[in-house]
């Protein structure tokens, strides 16, 4: 990985690129320290001090902002909202035949998505927000803290709309600046806005497991904490890099005197086919109910219940519903992101097969029963590195916001790893040195 970056420093146009990618994180850092108006910044950074490692619901939103959430600043939300406008525009894919068509159109048809996916982050965006200025107005924002109430001191409607503004701006700007890296950078903005926000809040969550610690000052805790994220980052580069290749043959066709065809292939279907977008819906399902307890009035059973089961993370009945709920949309989102019929019919145009198997309706039968089989071992394998922060929390008395936590490293080995193959592709295509030299 390091010898890829050397070598594009040493390529004029890819520096040019890795250094504009450089500045626009630079920015974006910059921003996530910036506060709205209408926020006392003292009672703010005195709630943040008392909360420190006690994030409670907000947690896994204020990670992907890199910390800019519980700060209150114009990237609070970050790219929180594109990534649900982005995961709700895919899942309507397969319920709305419109956007289906759209999606099969090609590029003309994937810029319309990409449109609908600005509009509908903007819209998210004005909504998390007013939950977020409400939120913080009430006090509960930081639960426990004792000038929580004075956080936001003027509560007039106009300096509500303001701050709500000035959030929806901020979360536009982020797009931006993650669609200036896709296309004047190295690509992938979002994916690497995401990874930045996420390293961000590593420094921070390590010194206060070091702080916490009681054995050798606490250096033995830290060091045990950077062994485990290292036997992390094995497992799931490793996972990650698994597939199974299904091997695809197509037919020799003549067309006038010339032999088209007749080569092989394979599809690869990866053990982890849904990525992290499982952990996502799992965490964000667990957070509702969660929510409802918080702001819900009186002291009814159910909130009893729910306060008392749902929201400590080391809770069994947790931690039994965390692992099924990723069990599960495992399977949920393969079945909508990968449609063994719509490749069978590919292929059986083409002129495609699997050998040994009879084109259409068998070869997606295959394919289904395939994909059934390396889907469990991959939700299995989601579901235990999403329970590492839980067994932080028993084993070393650390946040729920376990640095090297599943969906961080799952995040960040993801993207470092599609950075670097491109990167590499792109060195590629400028230092080709054919088979012969």
């Amino acid at each position: 990985m390091l010898t890829a970056f050397a070598r594009a420093f040493r390529t004029p146009d890819l520096r040019k690129k890795l250094l504009f990618t450089l500045g626009i994180i630079v920015v974006y850092r910059v921003g996530t320290h910036i506060p709205i108006p209408g926020v006392n910044y003292k009672a703010v950074q005195t709630c943040v001090t008392e909360a420190s490692g006690n994030q409670g619901l907000f947690g896994l939103v204020n990670m992907f902002s890199g910390g800019a959430l519980l700060q209150i600043t114009i990237f609070a939300l970050g790219i929180m909202p594109y990534i649900t406008a982005s995961i709700i525009l895919q899942l309507l894919t397969v319920v709305i035949p419109r956007l289906e068509a759209l999606k099969k159109e090609g590029q003309s048809g994937t810029a319309k998505i990409t449109q609908y996916t600005r509009y509908l982050t903007v819209a998210l965006a004005i909504l998390q927000g007013t939950g977020l200025v409400a939120t913080a107005r009430s006090g509960a924002l930081f639960s426990g803290c004792t000038v929580a109430g004075n956080i936001v001191p003027d509560q007039a409607i106009f300096t509500t709309i303001t701050m709500v503004i000035c959030m929806t701006a901020g979360t536009a700007l982020v797009m931006w600046l993650g669609e200036l890296i896709t296309d004047r950078g190295i690509g992938n903005g979002m994916s690497i806005l995401m990874f930045i926000s996420i390293a961000a809040t590593f420094p921070s969550a390590l010194w206060a497991i070091k702080k916490q610690g009681t054995l050798a000052g606490g250096w033995i805790e830290f060091g045990t904490v950077i062994l485990v994220g290292l036997v992390m980052v094995a497992l799931v580069v490793f996972v990650e890099q698994a597939q199974r290749r299904i091997p695809v043959q197509y037919a020799k066709r003549m067309i006038g005197r010339r032999s088209y065809g007749g080569t092989s292939t394979y599809i690869p279907l990866k053990v982890n086919q849904a990525g992290v977008i499982p952990v996502i819906f799992a965490s964000s399902l667990l957070y509702i109910p969660a929510l409802i307890a918080q702001f819900a009035g009186g002291d009814s059973g159910w909130k009893r219940w729910i306060t008392a089961n749902l929201t400590k993370g080391d809770h069994p009945i947790y931690i039994s519903l965390y692992f099924l709920l990723i069990v599960f949309f495992a399977f949920f989102y393969v079945a909508i992101s990968f449609n063994p019929e719509e490749v069978a019919d590919n292929m059986k145009k083409y002129g495609g097969f699997i050998p040994g198997i009879r084109a259409g309706r068998p070869t997606a039968e295959y394919l289904s029963y395939v994909l059934n089989r390396i889907t469990w071992p991959g939700s299995l394998y989601l579901g235990l590195i999403a329970l590492v922060p839980t067994m932080a929390l028993v084993g070393f008395g650390a946040s729920q916001n376990f640095p090297f936590g599943g969906t961080s490293i799952l995040i960040i080995v993801g993207v470092g790893l599609e950075t670097v193959k491109q990167i590499e592709s792109q060195l590629q295509q400028r230092n080709y040195e054919g088979f012969l030299r």
